[in-house]
């Protein structure tokens, strides 16, 4: 009953993190299947939990910080680390994962559909686990100058910086330890795709219309979360640091749909069939005809289902 109360207690106190939580449960099972989002969840709640723990004892990789313990008999903690913060991690690094995703898979455009063509090569490679590592390390250049002054707003004082930090109060090792975390992370998701090769359950994967912008929406959400929180305590010069940090970041992922060049063709589609059969991609879109799609070893012409 303690554990019960302390998980409910967990939930109250920090509802806009499972808010947040909920929403990328419904975007990774709509993309992934509940078998993999598990997968991910588990791994990259494990990775950031065993980071912060080593952080909060030896400063690596994080730098050395400390969590204040005023709700420990509120709140559900493993160790001297809050069992909810490590939760962020999961999301944000899913996100940057399929952000990173976004800019180097083919997509489909068309009036009422935005959809993502991935292929198996393209969601395992370096280079996404790179870009998707710093685009989870951009948010939180946002989003812990904003935490360490938790006590400005409705978070709390939850921890701090014994040595203090060069960026509004945050060592630069922050950052550092933010992006080797989530290379970490989407490298061992990426591992498990690679061994699995298709063989994990997809039950939930739902191909909707603008299913590929569920990703960018949410990770615009957050963003916005903490600029409009940034500004409301009254820390203008760190908002609009935040918000010229992400200019060249909107550029980035804006230019991607846009560019003609990276639109699906047969081919593409043919690719992420194989890699993806669950997956639906609407025939006939922008002129590309749906491939063919194997059953029982013969090629049947036909929409791909779930």
């Amino acid at each position: 009953m303690d554990i019960l109360a302390r998980i409910v207690g967990m939930v109250i106190h920090r509802p806009y993190v499972f808010i947040f939580f909920a929403i990328y449960l419904v975007t990774a099972v709509t993309r992934l299947g509940w078998r993999r989002s598990a997968c991910f969840t588990g791994i990259a709640y494990a990775v950031a939990l065993a980071a912060e723990l080593s952080s909060t004892r030896n400063g690596f990789p994080f730098g050395l910080y400390h969590y204040i313990d005023v709700t420990r008999d509120r709140e559900l903690w493993i160790g001297n680390v809050p069992f909810w913060d490590s939760f962020s991690f999961t999301f944000l690094c899913y996100l940057g994962w399929r952000l990173g995703v976004l800019l180097y898979a083919p997509l489909v455009i068309a009036p009422r559909v935005f959809q993502v063509a991935e292929t198996r090569a393209v969601a395992t490679s370096w280079r996404v686990a790179v870009s998707g590592a710093l685009l989870m390390t951009w948010l939180d250049v946002v989003i812990d100058p904003l935490t360490v002054l938790g006590d400005r707003w409705f978070l709390g004082k939850i921890y701090y910086y014994p040595r203090g930090g060069l960026y509004f109060g945050v060592p630069l090792s922050n950052f550092a330890g933010w992006f080797l975390v989530g290379l970490t992370t989407i490298r061992l998701y990426q591992a498990v795709e690679v061994r699995a090769r298709g063989r994990l359950d997809s039950a939930g994967v739902r191909r909707l219309p603008l299913g590929g912008l569920l990703e960018p929406l949410l990770y615009l959400g957050i963003l916005l979360f903490n600029l409009v929180l940034t500004f409301t305590i009254g820390e203008p010069l760190l908002g609009t640091i935040g918000i010229l940090l992400y200019v060249p970041i909107v550029v980035l992922v804006l230019s991607h749909p846009l560019n003609p060049r990276r639109r699906a063709t047969a081919d593409d589609l043919t690719t992420h069939a194989r890699d993806y059969p669950r997956s639906k991609v609407p025939s006939g879109i922008g002129g590309v005809r749906a491939p063919m799609a194997p059953i029982g070893g013969d090629a049947v012409a036909r929409p791909f289902s779930s």
